[in-house]
């Protein structure tokens, strides 16, 4: 559990970095990255933990499996909460589809 927390808060502080400017597009682009790049940092603090404390109870590409499912669940949240967009029928369908590349991963 410690794992999966550590990567959801990651993905909370990656997204934030990769999209949160899109609401201010009018910033200029290199305080953006700037900005971007110190949330990133943040965000290494909480990835890096994960996958240490996690390998060995998961593969790599075990670790890497949840990573992905967590990001696109956190970008989902993020994009209907934060940008404000609409999630439709197709990127519900994809994310299911992952889900299910997920649960074959982790199959034994």
């Amino acid at each position: 559990m410690k794992t999966a927390a550590l990567l959801i808060v990651s993905n909370v502080f990656m997204t934030i970095a990769w999209y949160g400017h899109l609401r201010h597009k009018s910033a200029p682009l290199a305080k953006v990255v700037l900005i971007s790049w110190l949330i990133a940092f943040v965000e290494y603090w909480f990835a890096v933990p994960a996958n240490r404390i996690g390998h060995g109870q998961f593969t790599a590409a075990q670790l890497k499996t949840m990573q992905e499912i967590i990001s696109l669940s956190v970008f989902a949240v993020f994009s209907i909460v934060f940008l404000h967009e609409k999630l439709t029928w197709n990127c519900m369908a994809a994310f299911v589809c992952l889900a299910l590349a997920g649960c074959f991963m982790f199959m034994r």
